[in-house]
């Protein structure tokens, strides 16, 4: 395995890119531990399959430098990074068996034939595929094939890192969880340095260790599936992560309280001036919101009415209206939802500040 390490990295599609806008992924310095589980995870068109391929040898970046345990590999072709990659789609011969196909890697740095047979035949248990070692792909499902994809990605020991780019977009649903259960248990035995690339929030948050979140080039906020949840660093991260997403409304700060729509909320702690001129919001998730009866919420409550209620089984999610401005309430399956007089009762401790999308530290 190996630590991998970005410095200054930016790339552009474009021949001569002039400025910021023109650069598919913006500059980037981060660092990927050895042994590591990691997730990058944001929408389409983001970055994420660039910076992969970038990591992987497919790109090479417009600026900055790649280190594998401290060696610069900026200008080594994929094939000299010792990387495993699993594609969004199956990638294997046909024409070979199931058994052939996981070999092949192994085959090709002539390992021994024994040491070959008892790998491959471990890494087909654990994938399921111990009892179709001797079928020819061609005539299996897709579902399986993406399976024997990345088999051929797990079954070398000897790798820097596997890379896996959206690899169970044409996975069954009722088997996704299942793989991704199974990749963990593989990182776990093995202790692969892993980074796999996802738009599904599910998908991230149950496979890594950290979760690298990028948002227009940029990787906006790294962290635990804690983290990204309790303290969001950008207002995308808290919108992206979470069903339904962080409510975000306009407010103004003044110390330790925030006043939205006319109503003043207390803070779990004091904010020193923010930038000039910056867009201030707060952010608070509908889990951390509660519904009272006007006259009869204690604390941070604030005028709502409510537009709409869900009810998706363990909870209810009442969709409130604060002014102009759509607020998401989860409230309990048992819980009292006013009819009318409602409030809507904020928790100070969990009101993240933000200036321009990113979160302001307690004290400035």
């Amino acid at each position: 395995m190996a630590r991998i390490t970005l410095e200054g990295l930016a790339h552009s599609y474009l021949p001569a890119p002039r400025g910021p806008e023109d650069f598919a992924l913006k500059q980037l310095d981060h660092v990927w531990e050895d042994g590591g589980a990691y997730a990058l995870l944001g929408p389409s068109g983001c970055g994420k399959t660039t910076l992969l391929n970038i990591i992987s040898g497919l790109i090479r970046p417009t600026r900055g430098e790649i280190r594998f345990d401290g060696q610069d590999v900026t200008d080594l072709p994929p094939e000299q990074r010792n990387i495993a990659q699993v594609f969004q789609f199956p990638v294997i011969y046909d024409t070979m068996t199931v058994y052939e196909n996981l070999a092949f890697p192994l085959c090709n740095r002539r390992m021994a034939p024994r040491a070959v047979d008892a790998r491959v035949r471990e890494i087909a248990e654990m994938l399921d595929l111990g009892s179709e070692l001797r079928r020819k792909a061609r005539n299996l499902t897709a579902d399986a094939k993406q399976k024997i994809s990345l088999g051929r990605g797990l079954v070398r020991a000897d790798v820097a890192a596997i890379l896996f780019d959206e690899p169970l977009t044409v996975i069954d649903p009722h088997l996704k969880w299942l793989l991704r259960s199974q990749l963990k248990h593989l990182h776990r035995r093995f202790d692969f340095t892993m980074i796999y690339v996802t738009h599904d929030q599910t998908e991230a948050l149950t496979f890594a260790d950290k979760v690298v979140v990028m948002y227009e080039g940029e990787v906006v906020q790294v962290g635990t599936p804690d983290e990204l949840f309790e303290r969001p660093a950008h207002t995308f991260v808290g919108y992206f992560i979470g069903s339904p997403g962080m409510n975000i409304l306009p407010a103004e700060i003044s110390g330790d309280r925030a006043r939205i729509e006319g109503h003043e909320l207390p803070l779990g702690a004091a904010y020193g001036r923010l930038p000039a001129g910056a867009r201030v919001e707060i952010g608070i998730r509908p889990e951390f919101l509660s519904l009272a009866r006007a006259g009869e919420a204690a604390g941070a409550a604030v005028p709502a009415t409510i537009r709409a209620v869900e009810d998706v089984g363990r909870y209810r999610i009442a969709r409130t209206r604060i002014g102009e401005h759509e607020v998401a309430v989860v409230a309990p399956e048992d819980g009292e939802i006013p009819s009318d007089g409602a409030c809507v009762v904020f928790d100070p401790q969990r009101i993240n500040v933000y200036a321009d999308g990113h979160r302001v530290q307690e004290g400035g």
